[in-house]
C-alpha cells in the first residue's frame, strides 16, 4: 500500500538534487530520503504480517529474559546516542524459530528467534545482538537501502525499463532486513553491518553488559552455523573479521561499561 507514495517521492527527492546527504551516528555519509514516519508505518505493517503469520513462543521465562535484556538495551541505546529521535514504546516479540536470529524494525519493533537463545548463552550476549539490530534502526540502515533500491526502480522507470507495477512488498521487506519468506533474516552490507556491530558494542555497554561477551557471542555463532562462503563473496563479514573488528572497538567500550552498573536480567 506504500507502493504508490514511495517512488513519486523518491523521484520528487531526485529532482530536489536529492536534498544533499546527511550522516549516521558514527558520522559516516548517508543518503536516507524515505521519511521517518514512513519507515515506521512500513516497520508496523512487516511486524503485523509476522505476527500473524509466524508462531510466538509462549515460553514465560524466555519472555522475561528478552524483553529484560531489551529494555535495558534501548535505555542503553538512548544513553549512548541521547540527539536521536527514539520511539515512545518498543514492541518486542520472541518468535518460535529455530535459526540464531533476531531484527529490529523502524518505529521501535523487535523480533528475537527462540533459536538465539540456545547460541547466546548469557543476557550479556542476548545483548550484543539486541545491540546490533538497534544499531541498525538507529543508523537508518533500512532507510538508506530502501532509497538505494528506489533509486535503481525510478531510473528504470524513467528510461521505461521498468512498470510501477513491478515494484512491491518484497523490496520493501529486503530493504529492512526481512525475506521474502517471513521471518528470514537478510543481510544488511557489509559497512552496515560493520556500522551495527560497532554501535551495539557501545549500547550494550552502556546498557550494563560486558562488552566482552559480544566476542564469545560470535565464536558461539561460528561454532554453531558450520562453514560460511568466502567473504569477498558475502555482504556479512566473515566471523574472524568480524570478532577482530570488535575486539579493536572494546577498549572504548569497556570504559563505557565501568561508568554504569552491571545489568541484572
Amino acid at each position: 500500500m506504500h507502493r504508490r507514495f514511495l517512488l513519486p517521492l523518491f523521484l520528487l527527492g531526485l529532482l530536489a538534487s536529492l536534498a544533499g546527504c546527511g550522516e549516521t551516528p558514527t558520522g559516516r555519509s548517508q543518503l536516507a530520503l524515505v521519511p521517518n514516519a514512513l519507515m515506521a508505518d512500513m516497520g508496523e505493517d512487516a511486524f503485523n504480517q509476522l505476527r500473524n503469520s509466524q508462531p510466538i513462543n509462549r515460553d514465560t521465562q524466555a519472555n522475561q529474559l528478552v524483553q529484560c535484556v531489551a529494555e535495558k538495551v534501548v535505555a542503553g541505546a538512548k544513553a549512548s546516542y541521547p540527539g536521536l529521535a527514539f520511539p515512545e514504546r518498543w514492541e518486542v516479540v520472541v518468535f518460535e524459530d529455530a535459526s540464531p536470529n533476531a531484527f529490529a524494525l523502524p518505529g521501535g519493533r523487535i523480533g528475537v528467534h527462540s533459536g538465539l537463545l540456545r547460541v547466546a548463552e548469557t543476557p550479556a550476549q542476548l545483548a550484543a545482538v539486541i545491540g546490533h539490530e538497534v544499531g541498525h534502526v538507529l543508523a537508518d540502515h533500512g532507510n538508506e537501502r530502501l532509497t538505494q533500491q528506489l533509486g535503481i526502480k525510478a531510473m528504470l522507470l524513467v528510461v521505461g525499463l521498468l512498470g510501477e507495477e513491478e515494484f512491491g512488498n518484497q523490496q520493501l521487506m529486503q530493504a529492512l532486513g526481512i525475506g521474502a519468506q517471513l521471518g528470514i533474516s537478510l543481510p544488511f552490507s557489509r559497512t552496515h553491518e560493520e556500522e551495527a556491530d560497532l554501535m551495539g558494542l557501545e549500547i550494550m555497554a552502556r546498557a550494563g553488559f560486558d562488552p566482552q561477551q559480544s566476542v564469545t557471542l560470535w565464536r558461539n555463532m561460528a561454532a554453531s552455523g558450520g562453514g560460511q562462503p568466502p567473504e569477498f563473496l558475502s555482504t556479512h563479514p566473515a566471523h574472524e573479521s568480524r570478532i577482530r573488528a570488535l575486539q579493536q572497538g572494546l577498549e572504548k567500550a569497556t570504559a563505557s561499561y565501568r561508568t554504569v552498573t552491571p545489568a541484572e536480567c
